[in-house]
């Protein structure tokens, strides 16, 4: 039976609206991922760029260590700090990270032995021993650098990690700048994903903020 045109003019009507809406999502999905790449591309600019210059302290991001030596990763980050300040950046080194509840030293003792044994003094080392996520940490750098109204800082990490990182020193209140490490063990094929999960991350972040970032890995 040929349905009468009072019953077709709605089904037409509902086909085109479905076409609409499904050309919208797809309008929509294309745009994010332009976006996420845009943002991809700007977190690959800041791991590849050093920009290093005289500051009121070197930041160093936390990493894993075992019974008080270092990882590779963060004596990776930790030699290229102290790179840094044997050229006379900065006069303050701020080494961060906690413990997980079985671990007998925090990151940050660990970092500071490690300086301290390579020749940079006691006093020109600051120690963040509690945060164990990036926003932790630099919020508590923040904390003590602006309360002796210090300021400038270069923050040192892996090359994946660095535009968030800055992101969150700089929604802190302090000005930062990037100084990736060049010798981190990682390999392509295990930072690729990083990099992918981190481009994720800072396009929400320029929505949401740096601060709400919790479901990214704090390393």
């Amino acid at each position: 039976m040929v349905p009468a045109d009072g019953a077709a003019a709605p089904r037409s009507r509902r086909r085109r609206w479905l076409r609409w809406i499904v050309r919208g999502v797809l309008a929509l999905a294309a745009l994010a991922v332009v976006y996420v790449g845009t943002v991809f591309v700007e977190v690959w600019w800041f791991g590849r760029h050093d920009q290093a210059r005289p500051v009121d302290a070197i930041v160093v991001m936390g990493a894993a260590q075992y019974d008080g030596t270092p990882s590779p990763v963060l004596q990776a980050r930790l030699d290229h700090a102290l790179a840094l300040y044997e050229r006379g950046l900065a006069p303050l080194v701020v080494v961060t990270g906690g413990k997980l509840p079985a671990d007998r030293f925090t990151e940050a003792a660990t970092a500071s032995r490690y300086l301290r044994d390579r020749g940079v003094p006691a006093e020109a080392i600051l120690r963040d021993d509690q945060g164990r996520t990036s926003w932790q940490e630099l919020q508590a750098v923040a904390a003590v650098l602006t309360g002796r109204g210090l300021k400038r800082v270069l923050v040192v990490s892996d090359p994946y990690h660095q535009r968030r990182v800055i992101g969150m020193a700089r929604d802190l209140g302090l000005s930062a700048w990037s100084s990736p490490t060049r010798t981190s063990p990682e390999g392509f094929g295990h930072l690729a994903p990083h990099y992918a999960q981190e481009a994720v991350g800072v396009a929400a972040a320029h929505v949401i903020g740096f601060r709400h970032l919790v479901w990214i890995d704090p390393g």
